[in-house]
């Protein structure tokens, strides 16, 4: 996986003159899933989902510098305890701390093989640490591949591939790059210096009908005249071409040492690249950042070059991985394992998929904050509910550039609120600790429900999660509970409101 890769950075994707023809074979030799999400557009939450298989307000990492609680294990730890071999190298960013880690091997992970981008800098001098984050060392000659952070990751995976080519094994390699800095070989930086990203229609909306949260992230740039707009950024292009040269590496190794590898490929979000005035990634669900690449390939199943057309989910991911390994999906993960549409990409697992935001960072009081955003997307239709701003929905087959919000629009009513059910339902069964009837009693949603203290009044434990927490106990019973969903019940001897 890559950080911060849009979907349409890939040349499988869209021709945008980015070079990434490793990527691009891997996509000719088995399926490219066409609309593919992340589960929050920010780096921690959306790799809490990846690699525990439960959605970031489920497993705790609703934020950068959060870490999945304690009893939410991780796929290191499901395979480790079921005797397959499973390694971590690049970045992590799953222990609570900071951008690069604190250095150690998480529980389930091969440590041998484990380094994360705080291992990286503790091999370097002071001053090379600094040329390392510095944007400029692009520029400086002398400064080679071996330097590199996605070189150096891509090294220890070839050692792995090595060691392990006969076993059963889940091998992650975690590249940083394009994310800034972005620092590469000066050669790659070179070639995109007078580079241009095309143009879209989106970087010149005005966001007059959108969410006040979005025109404070635009800020000055809500009033810059966008007639000759170019996106430029030639860092982060060459940064995506480097990586893909590292990625190229690692296939042609899979190729020789396991060709019968299941291969997937993504990133944990996207980057806006100026459409609609944003810029990076935050609490949003436009395609530019929610949408992600993400491509597979198992020999023998995968139709080599097929596409994939209906909505996944990084929230998919993990139970594909367990069901490939012949592993049982537990109860508590909500995603629906790819096999099926890896088999055969013209079949529809998922009727809709979930995005969500909560913070951008802890440790920073920039970002906006808290901005709580749920949102679901159906295959056409996208609807987002920005709980402390302005709610959104977007037809995307008359409008992929996202531009006209018909969320106050009488004849999508019937389509909007189905959705927003939709919507509530999955915040109920995924007990979103953040959920309540203030996410129901939206200004455009004329028949929701008064709101009462007891919201709904059901109880909703979490399942089961065998050999990993016990079966929880009935608050009023102290026993077993029989149904995690229940209607709730006042303990006995509690008088009647």
């Amino acid at each position: 996986m890559t950080d911060a890769t849009r979907w349409d950075l890939l040349g499988c994707y869209r021709d945008t003159g980015v070079a990434t023809p490793h990527l691009d074979r891997l996509a000719a030799s088995g399926t490219r899933f066409e609309r593919a999400y992340t589960t929050q557009p920010v780096c921690a939450p959306a790799r809490s989902a990846l690699f525990t298989g439960t959605w970031p307000h489920t497993n705790g990492t609703w934020s950068n510098n959060l870490a999945p609680g304690l009893d939410v294990p991780t796929l290191g730890q499901r395979l480790r305890d079921r005797s397959v071999e499973a390694a971590y190298i690049g970045k992590w960013h799953l222990d609570g701390t900071d951008y690069f880690g604190n250095g150690r091997c998480p529980d389930g992970w091969n440590p041998e093989y484990w380094y994360d981008m705080r291992t990286y800098l503790e091999e370097l001098s002071p001053d090379e640490r600094r040329a390392s984050r510095n944007p400029a060392t692009v520029e400086t000659p002398g400064v080679d591949a071996e330097f590199t952070y996605a070189h150096r990751c891509t090294e220890r995976a070839l050692d792995f591939l090595t060691d392990h080519a006969d076993a059963d094994f889940l091998l992650v390699v975690s590249y940083d790059e394009p994310h800034d800095p972005g620092i590469t070989p000066p050669e790659y930086a070179a070639r995109y210096q007078d580079f241009v990203f095309p143009d879209d229609e989106n970087v010149r909306d005005d966001l007059t009908s959108k969410p006040e949260h979005q025109r404070v992230w635009a800020g000055p740039r809500l009033t810059e005249e966008r007639g000759a707009y170019e996106r430029r950024g030639a860092r982060y292009f060459a940064a995506q071409e480097f990586v893909d040269a590292q990625i190229g590496r690692v296939l042609d190794a899979i190729d020789a040492l396991a060709p019968g590898a299941l291969v997937l490929y993504t990133s944990d979000h996207g980057d806006m690249l100026g459409s609609h005035r944003l810029y990076a990634k935050g609490p949003a669900m436009y395609d530019e950042i929610a949408r992600v690449p993400l491509l597979a390939r198992l020999p023998g199943t995968t139709p080599p070059g097929s596409v994939a057309p209906h909505p996944v989910s990084h929230i998919d991911i993990a139970p594909t991985v367990l069901r490939h390994l012949g592993l049982a999906v537990p109860e508590l993960m909500p995603g629906t394992a790819l096999q099926d549409a890896l088999a055969d990409p013209a079949v529809r697992v998922n009727d809709a998929v979930f995005v969500e935001f909560g913070r951008y960072e802890v440790d920073h009081d920039g970002f906006g904050g808290f901005q709580p955003m749920r949102g679901v997307f159906d295959g056409t239709y996208k609807l987002v509910v920005n709980l402390l701003s302005g709610d959104e929905l977007y037809d995307l087959a008359a409008d992929p550039g996202e531009l006209r919000n018909l969320i106050d629009e009488p004849a999508h009513a019937l389509r909007r609120d189905a959705l927003h059910e939709r919507l509530l339902d999955w915040m109920n069964t995924t007990r979103d600790p953040f959920r309540g009837a203030y996410w129901e009693r939206r200004p455009w949603r004329t028949d929701a429900c008064e709101a009462t203290w007891d919201h709904d009044g059901m109880t909703r434990q979490r399942p089961d999660d065998p050999g990993y927490q016990p079966r929880l106990l009935d608050y009023v019973t102290g026993l077993e509970m029989v149904q995690s969903v229940r209607a709730k019940e006042p303990p006995p001897g509690t008088p009647a409101p």
